[in-house]
């Protein structure tokens, strides 16, 4: 059984910093492509950052480009979203995801992550 369980996020002021974490089990982690995702209130999901199965490459929404930063340790079987610099438009709910294929097709449960302005 595939499962992602995601911890961090809260409430932080704007230009503050939140670790998101999403640990997995049930698969062989480290050949598995890994992404993040977020939704906003009366928005659809969006792409936030996805990372390759050993961790050297990484590609960023624009909207957060050069504030967050994804990392994976495999040995954890742990997935990491640093978030810098947050604004108020940065508040949603965070999911991890693993990519099978073209695809993704295990998700986390969710993290919500608040900016007040």
């Amino acid at each position: 059984q595939v499962q992602l369980v995601q911890s961090g996020g809260g409430l932080v002021q704007a230009g503050g910093s939140l670790r998101l974490s999403c640990e997995a089990s049930g698969r062989t982690f480290s050949r598995d492509v890994m992404g993040w995702f977020r939704q906003a209130p009366g928005k659809e999901r969006e792409f936030v950052a996805r990372i390759t199965r050993s961790g050297t490459n990484t590609v960023y929404a624009d909207s957060v480009k050069g504030r967050f930063t994804m990392s994976r340790d495999n040995a954890k079987n742990t997935v990491y979203l640093q978030m810098n610099s947050l604004k108020p438009e940065d508040t949603a709910i965070y999911y991890c995801a693993i990519a099978i294929g073209s695809s993704y097709d295990y998700w986390g449960q969710g993290t919500q992550v608040t900016v007040s302005s």
